[in-house]
């Protein structure tokens, strides 16, 4: 059969083997020795990915593809696409083994012999062996260049090619059936553009009408566009070479040629009787009326939820689950097929849109201004909405147009398509807290929180004991700091409270407890730790914070961020999403005791603002973050269910946010008008349930027994009271007996709360000590008093003879301090 069909194939290429110089047996035995075999691989098919809506149903997001392609089945596809492709491109296709010879031979002999235009002349098995290599070659090119040239290689209309091709297309025919080789040249056509296959062509040429519901004009039409796809797209009414010149009684016929060659296809429809009279007369009245369905591709489709696309897509680029490299996996991700259904939460991410598009401006001549938000879930980190106040674009020419496009996500890292990230000022001090609670220290323990100029060492286990010359950061409220607990410290968000805490923790340890909590840099160095980094000044990534805050919400369970629920190949199969690795990373205890004193901070403290305006309420917990010079604020929170931050912030630049005003409204505050708008929507949908009790050792006093100095130096007596647990200050001198420079008391004295604060107070010297002048004679009493004192004598009746004329009493009384000068009297014994 192969030989007979390689005598037939010689026959009909003849006139080209002649022009070559080949002989007739030379080409059989060519023929013979071509490979038979063509391993079909799946075709490229766009990926799509959806969010799921309350209902359980999907929302397609966004689409990526080299080829805009989806595989149907041959039951999805219109008897009338399949009759119009056979009629059009190969009225014999039932009857040929493969190669119509005739057609061959004819195509051959013009082209070839009489150098006139390049005929086809190739059979649909032939073509869908073409599309076949073709597809092969550009999935192995690795550039541009190089998958053009591939496309021009498999090709190029050489006799040894043919040959190849007609050799692949017999042993095509003796594997599949004929309906399964015309399914799979309708999947693998090209229709113009990036569009391939006939359910993608119907989609988009005719408003989405899917294959199966193709009309016979329609039908025709699209099968017009195989003939020659670039020449006879439908989406371009504008082309000269499709008829757009061509004009019937003075007015423009957009679509001519291509109708010309459905017209043709109609007509060869009718011959061989595959549409009645009836339908040929109809189909042939009918004008060529695309209705263009751009799909959708790349993430600029996805509006409000582009940025949660982008990330999307830096999740696969980045997982080597989806390939070895970025490339197989760019590959994958634009010709495997995929339904990625997402985390995404619409409701809530049409909420934090509605919110930044509110109240933050895509751009402002004074500020360079950024805004994000972003909701997670507690427990299992699903990202449930990420937006930001620009549009999202790729595009090098809307990038040119402004700052209200970027291609930039703020809201995640830098290898995810993100920034070097913002830092996150006082929201970062929860990592203090934790540190503090987990050294066995109360959120009622007392520090001392008196702002100073130099705050001396820091402990530092990594580097050392650490001294941060001019370091001395004031309250956001002003003042000099007091004396003040943790708990106060976190709900007031109180500065030099917290350097205080920090001053009794090992700075490399609170660096260590941010990391549990998942925190690190969002470009990807080494988180730092130092006095200034407790008041956050690492650069992080929102997404980032909100996973922390959501790992306290969690008792302790802290994960990676996600995006992907699930993942469905073409074929029904499933593909393992990344991970969330949660994992409890923190004692339940820690975060207990976190949520205890964050909650404080909701119900009295900075996030009062953003408690009061959500609605409805559940338990939540929170704190807020404003940089140095108020150029980033922030508002992190969470109740039980979701975790939510948001920020307003310099992209660039140092405009302070307090000094800037959006619609009249302080830029610095608007983070307390998205937060409520996005977790009203979250506690209305989720709920929230309440936070665990804390134990009651974060709740304790702590008291100790302050030291006796009484006679110590000032230096002496700070070394004992700071030793023992306690703040230090100098209470200045008072009057005592002791040498001047001495301390004479401490207040308070025995038991204060340990790290409450000890005055200590010196001698002056002014003060001397009463001597006892008790049974001397008067004048022996009044010699000793002379010079330091005047003397006064009263008489006291004695019974006893012998005390007649001695001293009977002092006042002031022996050993009291008495400044010198003062008067003292002392009664004398008369017989009574």
């Amino acid at each position: 059969m192969s030989a007979g069909a390689a005598v037939l194939v010689t026959a009909a290429v003849t006139p080209a083997l002649a022009v070559s110089g080949m002989a007739a047996t030379s080409g059989i035995n060519m023929f013979e020795n071509l490979p038979s075999y063509l391993e079909i691989d799946e075709l490229a098919q766009k990926t799509d990915v959806f969010a799921t809506r309350s209902d359980g149903t999907t929302q397609l997001l966004a689409s990526f593809f080299d080829q805009d392609r989806e595989e149907v089945t041959w039951e999805n596809i219109s008897q009338y696409a399949k009759d119009a492709a056979v009629a059009g491109e190969d009225p014999r296709f039932f009857e040929h083994g493969g190669i119509d010879v005739q057609g061959t031979a004819r195509a051959m002999l013009t082209t070839y012999v009489l150098k006139g235009d390049t005929q086809g002349g190739s059979s649909i098995t032939q073509q869908y062996v073409k599309n076949v290599l073709v597809q092969k070659a550009e999935l192995e090119a690795k550039t541009e260049e190089e998958k053009e040239a591939a496309y021009a290689e498999a090709t190029d209309p050489t006799p040894d090619r043919k040959l190849k091709e007609m050799r692949l297309a017999i042993g095509l025919e003796k594997k599949y059936s004929k309906d399964d080789i015309l399914k799979g040249y309708l999947n693998i056509a090209g229709f113009g553009g990036r569009v391939y296959g006939i359910q993608a062509a119907s989609q988009y040429y005719f408003g989405g009408v899917p294959a199966k519901d193709l009309k016979l004009e329609q039908a025709a039409a699209l099968l017009a566009i195989v003939n020659n796809p670039e020449k006879f797209r439908l989406d371009k009414p504008d082309s000269e070479t499709n008829g757009a010149a061509t004009k019937v009684k003075g007015k423009v016929v957009p679509y001519a040629a291509t109708k010309e060659r459905r017209d043709y296809i109609l007509d060869s429809m009718l011959k061989y009787k595959k549409i009645t009279k009836e339908e040929y007369d109809a189909a042939i009245k009918t004008p060529i009326a695309p209705a263009i369905k751009t799909p959708s591709t790349g993430c600029s489709t996805a509006k409000d939820a582009a940025f949660f696309c982008d990330y999307v897509y830096w999740t696969v680029m980045n997982n080597e689950a989806f390939g070895k490299t970025q490339e197989d996996r760019k590959k994958l991700l634009s010709r495997g097929g995929l339904d990625i259904y997402t985390t995404l939460d619409l409701d809530l991410q049409h909420a934090a849109a509605d919110a930044l598009y509110r109240f933050v401006p895509q751009s402002d001549p004074n500020i360079d201004v950024g805004g994000t938000a972003v909701s997670v879930q507690p427990g299992t980190g699903r990202v449930l909405a990420m937006s930001q106040n620009k549009s999202f674009s790729n595009d090098s020419e809307e990038l040119a147009k402004g700052n209200n496009f970027t291609a930039v996500n703020y809201n995640t890292d830098l290898e995810y398509g993100g920034s070097s990230g913002f830092q996150p000022g006082s929201t970062y001090k929860i990592f203090t807290l934790a540190e503090w609670i987990k050294e066995g220290h109360s959120l009622n323990e007392v520090v001392d929180a008196r702002r100073r100029s130099d705050w001396g060492s820091f402990n530092d286990s990594c580097n050392g004991p650490q001294s941060y010359p001019g370091f001395s950061p004031v309250n956001d409220e002003g003042g000099n700091g007091g004396v003040w607990t943790a708990l106060k410290n976190t709900y007031d968000s109180e500065n030099t409270g917290f350097i205080a805490m920090a001053k009794k923790l090992d700075l490399c340890a609170i660096g260590a407890t941010a990391k549990t909590f998942g925190i690190h840099r969002a470009d990807g160095t080494e988180l730092l730790h130092s006095a200034a980094t407790v008041l956050g000044t690492n650069e992080i990534a929102p997404l980032t914070m909100a996973e922390a805050f959501a790992g306290v919400a969690a008792n302790g369970t802290v994960c990676k961020p996600i995006v992907i629920d699930k993942i469905v190949k073409h074929d029904g199969t499933a593909l393992t999403p990344p991970s969330a690795e949660c994992a409890q990373t923190v004692d339940p205890k820690v975060t207990a005791a976190m949520a205890y004193a964050m909650q404080r901070v909701m119900s009295q403290g900075t996030g009062g603002q953003s408690n009061r305006a959500t609605y409805p309420q559940v338990p939540m917990i929170g704190k807020t973050g404003t940089t140095d010079n108020a150029e980033a604020t922030w508002m992190s929170g969470a109740s039980t269910k979701v975790a939510t931050t948001v920020g307003v912030f310099n992209v660039t630049g140092h405009v302070n946010l307090r000094n800037t005003f959006f619609n009249s409204t302080q830029a610095a505050v608007i983070r307390h008008q998205m937060w409520p708008a996005i977790m009203s929507v979250a506690n209305a949908k989720y709920g929230g349930d309440g936070f665990p009790d804390a134990d009651p050792s974060s709740l304790r006093t702590f008291s100790a027994a302050v030291p006796d100095v009484r006679g110590k130096s000032l230096e002496e007596a700070q070394d004992l009271i700071e030793d023992a647990g306690f703040g230090f200050a100098k209470g200045g001198a008072q009057d005592s007996e002791l040498p001047a420079g001495q301390v004479t008391s401490t207040n308070p004295s025995g038991n204060a709360p340990r790290g409450s604060v000890i005055t200590a107070y010196t001698s002056n010297g002014a003060m001397v000590l009463m001597p006892d002048v008790v049974g001397l004679s008067e004048a022996d009493a009044k010699n000793q008093l002379k010079g330091t004192f005047s003397v006064k004598t009263v008489n006291v009746a004695v019974s006893d003879p012998g005390k007649v004329g001695l001293v009977q009493s002092s006042d002031p009384g022996a050993g009291a301090a008495v400044k010198p000068g003062s008067q003292v009297t002392i009664g004398i014994g008369k017989a009574g």
